[in-house]
């Protein structure tokens, strides 16, 4: 037979055990979230988040934006992914979340998703085309990969050009559609850096 005292005191050592864990949870936490290290700034003169952006890697980024609210849709070159983003600008800086598909993928892998910012700006020199630099990531981070293109001159925005058309769209639609951009766009001047031809997986 055991002792009272020997009793009690296993009593308080589980009870202790017992606070323990639910203090401590069932496991790690969940990692904080991945944040741009970026501040914003002043819009260039004349500048306009509303455009046509050019990119090797990601193809032709369409964007419209009123009262700060942009929103935009870019069809990947090899024309079997589309995205679509959602965000606020803040003078030069659109911070953004994103959707991504792949045409014909059919499941949880036919969509990709998270957070993402733009800066935009202009490079120094006369007759310059604007750029905007930054970077997609995955769930709640918003880095991870860098993504810079050139703002395309006499090409208006047509997001509807791009992606699904409605619900009966798996991963995107309109895939086989012609090009519906509008203007007389100059071609397309790609950015300084020499990015690969292949597209990063996001």
């Amino acid at each position: 037979m055991v002792a009272k005292p020997v009793m009690t005191k296993l009593f308080a050592l589980l009870a202790m055990l017992l606070v323990a864990t639910l203090a401590l949870g069932c496991g790690p936490g969940k990692p904080a979230a991945k944040t741009a290290n970026v501040t914003a700034g002043s819009m260039p003169d004349d500048g306009d988040w509303s455009g046509v952006y050019y990119s090797p890697l990601f193809g032709y980024l369409h964007m419209e934006e009123s009262g700060g609210k942009v929103k935009g849709r870019w069809l990947r070159p090899r024309k079997d992914q589309w995205g679509e983003l959602e965000g606020t600008a803040d003078g030069n800086l659109l911070k953004f979340e994103w959707s991504e598909y792949i045409d014909g993928l059919v499941g949880p892998n036919s969509k990709k998703k998270g957070k993402g910012y733009f800066v935009y700006s202009r490079p120094e020199g006369d007759n310059v085309d604007d750029v905007i630099k930054g970077e997609l990531g995955r769930g709640e981070d918003e880095v991870g990969t860098p993504w810079d293109a050139v703002k395309q001159r006499n090409v208006d925005p047509d997001l509807e050009s791009i992606g699904g058309s409605g619900t009966s769209d798996v991963g995107g639609g309109d895939w086989d559609s012609g090009n519906k951009e509008s203007g007389d766009p100059e071609p397309p001047a790609e950015p300084e850096d020499g990015d690969d031809e292949d597209a990063p997986e996001l």
